[in-house]
Order: structure tokens, then sequence, then C-alpha cells
């Protein structure tokens, strides 16, 4: 059974991706907030750990705990992230650091050690992370800064990791959603049609296709499911 690590698995997508990938017949290890439990039921093909994403120290350790146990991981589904508005006038520090840590230090901390471990394994590996629009289309952005930088350097991230890992069949991609057609965001924007949005079970449908062992040549790093928005 291949093992698939699932962060940010408490969300509209991370509960997507771990129903998707359960019933593809992985064996999912997905990570929560500490003192969080997942909000819905899973079958018995799912673990949960506690793990604190923004927290280096506590990254090493779950990451050493989870390849003690299951030894090999096939994949990984970076999805924790954070939302904040703000144009370039209201992006200061704070905003900044806050949008830096839940973006990209969440899902740095712990792509550097799972690829680091798919590189010594014999089947490779593939990391997918979670981008944004906002971060590739600045008019899209200009009112979120903060965010929007930070999700740049998730494109940033793969790249790098694409360049080390080809040879040893270890390939990073991007999801790049349009609007994600959670309750949240039909709370935030009442008068949208929401007909254009990308459901999330789309998204995860094609970071199963990103993960298929049919599709280990591909090398794309970046993969925009739109919908119609």
């Amino acid at each position: 059974m291949k093992h698939v690590v699932i962060t940010g698995a408490s969300g509209n997508l991370g509960k997507a991706a771990v129903e998707k990938f359960s019933r593809a017949g992985y064996f999912v290890i997905a990570t929560i907030s500490p003192g969080k439990p997942l909000p819905y039921s899973i079958p018995a093909n799912v673990a949960t750990i506690d793990a604190d994403l923004t927290n280096e120290k506590a990254v090493e350790s779950v990451v050493a705990s989870i390849i003690k146990k299951y030894k090999t991981i096939d994949a990984a589904l970076l999805l924790v992230g954070g939302y904040a508005q703000g144009g370039i006038q209201e992006t200061d520090n704070a905003l900044l650091r806050k949008m830096f840590s839940i973006n990209f230090e969440s899902a740095y901390f712990i792509a550097r050690m799972l690829f680091q471990h798919m590189l010594l394994q014999e089947s490779g590996g593939r990391i997918v992370f979670a981008g944004s629009r906002p971060a590739i289309k600045p008019i899209e952005g200009k009112n979120s800064v903060a965010y929007a930088l930070s999700k740049s350097l998730i494109f940033n991230l793969a790249e790098l990791l694409n360049a080390e890992g080809s040879k040893r069949n270890v390939t990073s991609s991007v999801i790049v959603p349009s609007t994600i057609d959670t309750p949240a965001n039909r709370q935030a924007m009442p008068d949208a049609d929401f007909s254009c949005w990308v459901k999330p079970e789309e998204i995860a449908d094609a970071m199963a296709i990103i993960c298929a062992e049919e599709n280990r040549s591909w090398r794309g790093t970046v993969v925009k499911v739109y919908g119609n928005g």
C-alpha cells in the first residue's frame, strides 16, 4: 500500500484530498493542528497526527516519527495555508511574517524533510504544493500583498526541488486553483457566481492524477485548476 502525507487535512481541500486518496487505496497520514481533531469521520486507512507545521523543530520530530513508522512516503500534499487581505499600505512586517509562516514555512519545513527522504527511496516520490492565483496574477494579488508574496515562494521552491530531484524521480508540482467553492467563500462573496468556482473535489482529482503511477514521467511544475473562473 502506498503512503501519502496530507497536511491541512481539517480544511475543505484537505478533506477532499483525504477522501480521494483513501478511496484510491493509499494509506493517508493526515496532519492536524494540535488539539483540533478532524471535523469529519475517517476510514481505517487514514491516520491523524498532531503537528504545528510552522515550528521547524516540531516538524522534524513529526516527520522522523512518520518515516520510522511507515518507511516509504510515496506522495505529500502540502495544503496548509491562510489568507489575509491588505494592499501595500496595510502590509507591514507583522502581516508579512504571519503569511510567510503559515503559507511558506509550513510547506518548506515539511517538504525539506520529506524531499530528502524521497531522494533515498528507490521509487522516488511526489510533492504537491497548494499555490494561489494571486501569486501569479498581480491584478488579483494587489489587495492581498502579504498573501500573494508568501505564496509566490512556493513556485520557486518547487522549481528548486525539481532541479535536484529529477534524477532521483522526485518531482514537485504546484496546484493553482481559482476561487474554491467552500462555505466560507460563499459567505464572504454571496453575490458571486458560484458555478464558476472550482470544487475541492476537482482539485483533489487533479492531485491524484499528478501522483498516479502512469504519470511518473511528468515534470511540469504548475497545474492550473480554474474551472470556469
